[in-house]
């Protein structure tokens, strides 16, 4: 039986690594294996922030790429918690009952939803502003090495 608990909890705190994908649908997930790509260039472009500064081209198009898979994995985990016991055993156990308890919202789910819905959004709208910052910021400097 899937734990709606424990996958909201893993959506939240591991799904950058494709936690959640893998333990709902198995270690052969391809999307589970295709998230932490995203993460680690991400991860990178941090790193090259660090490196070389903020004006390195590269690192703010990489960085907005581990905000928005932070992002994405907390509004799975807001999803998670959100569906209804039935829908989730129909889906995740479908061998169940429909009524089972591991489709059931615990505390510890209403708290997986709440800390995914703050750092989610906070974490989202910091890689919309990163990006678009630095985005505005390299056209201005277009514009005036074009006036030049």
């Amino acid at each position: 039986m899937k734990s709606k608990t424990l996958a909201a909890w893993l959506a939240f705190l591991g799904g950058p690594l494709g936690l959640h994908r893998f333990y709902l649908r198995g270690i052969g997930d391809v999307v589970g294996w295709l998230l932490p790509i995203p993460t680690a260039l991400g991860l990178y472009g941090i790193e090259r922030v660090q490196q070389y500064g903020q004006d390195d081209t590269l690192s703010w198009l990489l960085v907005p790429l581990l905000g928005m898979t932070v992002a994405a994995c907390c509004l799975t985990a807001i999803v998670y918690g959100l569906t209804t016991r039935e829908k989730w055993n129909a889906r995740f156990n479908p061998g169940g009952p429909e009524d089972a308890e591991a489709g059931g919202t615990r505390w510890a789910t209403i708290f997986a939803i709440v800390l995914s819905l703050m750092i989610g959004a906070g974490v989202l709208m910091a890689s919309i502003a990163f990006s678009f910052q630095r985005y505005f910021e390299y056209q201005v400097e277009e514009g005036r090495r074009i006036s030049q």
